[in-house]
């Protein structure tokens, strides 16, 4: 029960946050990485450092991967219906070039490629998704770390 509680509670400050900034802060990376710092305070993928790395590479990869593959000013995925080919290409280098650098910094984080996606595929397009992607993490990641001092934690990871 412990995860429902405490990962509700963070999701809920991210919607709040959203709700006030007129930003779109909920967004698919928000539950894996709430997820990870409630379930598992203690594991090494919930450490505060490999959040930062993890999610801050990510932005730059896919905002990267979007000057590269010309996907700039390109509708998103959900726009289109469909992704193109420059997408999926885009797609699967952001997810390769965002998780090589935490293998070597050795700061895993799994949602981090859920965040190359959210840029790449113009989810999180530069502009209000992207600011809000941003102001949602930052919510996660400064709320994330509580979960290992709260009663509900267990040190099992």
């Amino acid at each position: 029960m412990r995860y429902l509680y405490l990962t509700a509670a963070i999701v809920a400050v991210v919607g709040i946050a959203g709700r006030f900034l007129a930003w779109p802060t909920l967004t698919t990376t928000i539950g894996p990485t709430a997820y990870v710092f409630a379930a598992h305070p203690h594991s090494e993928t919930s450490r505060l450092r490999n959040a930062v790395l993890g999610h801050a590479t990510a932005i730059g990869v896919g905002l990267g991967c979007l000057a590269v593959f010309g996907l700039w000013t390109h509708p998103s995925i959900s726009a289109l219906g469909e992704p193109t080919g420059s997408q999926v290409a885009a797609a699967a280098v952001a997810v390769g070039l965002t998780l090589f650098p935490l293998e070597l910094m050795r700061s895993h984080h799994a949602p981090a490629a859920a965040t190359s996606l959210l840029v790449v595929t113009g989810l999180a397009k530069p502009g209000k998704p992207l600011l809000g992607l941003v102001v949602g993490l930052a919510c996660v990641v400064a709320l994330g770390p509580l979960c290992r001092w709260t009663p509900l934690a267990r040190n099992t990871d």
